[in-house]
């Protein structure tokens, strides 16, 4: 995801592709046993970079990467994520194409694709699946910005 965040790097705002990158190297942190307090990831993983003296902004961006607003509703820790300001901006966007048009063995994949890949992952009353069903025409208008931007 890294390196396609690299590649998408050009439409971000300017001045923020490094932050862009270290987001999208970073984005999964929350997963680590060692960090995952609440069990889910974005919330968890902000909380340690913030811990850990990264930038604010790439904290941020690891707290709401791809729409994680939308399973915080659904997983009761909305009020937790907010902590962290939810930045709309062309880096954000950036951001979510990179993870959303990349699978989870690093291969390119179009937005529908990797959103239906996540749907049959993940059983329909798991709060990752409902929260996508919500999320995704939401954050199709992210990864059109980002590719109308390059």
């Amino acid at each position: 995801m890294a390196a396609r965040a690299a590649e998408l790097a050009p439409a971000a705002l300017p001045g923020q592709n490094e932050h862009l990158v270290a987001a999208a190297w970073l984005h999964d942190v929350g997963y680590s046993p060692e960090i995952g307090h609440t069990r889910f990831h974005p919330l968890d993983g902000a909380r340690y970079l913030r811990a850990a003296g990264w930038p604010a902004l790439v904290v941020d961006l690891v707290a709401h990467h791809s729409g994680a607003r939308f399973e915080a509703d659904q997983r009761g820790v909305a009020a937790e994520l907010a902590e962290f300001p939810l930045i709309d901006s062309p880096t954000m966007d950036a951001l979510v194409t990179a993870d959303l048009t990349t699978g989870p063995d690093g291969e390119r994949l179009s937005y529908d694709e990797r959103i239906d890949e996540i749907l049959r992952r993940y059983p329909v009353d798991n709060p990752v699946h409902q929260a996508w069903l919500t999320a995704r025409p939401i954050l199709a208008e992210s990864v059109s910005r980002t590719l109308a931007r390059l």
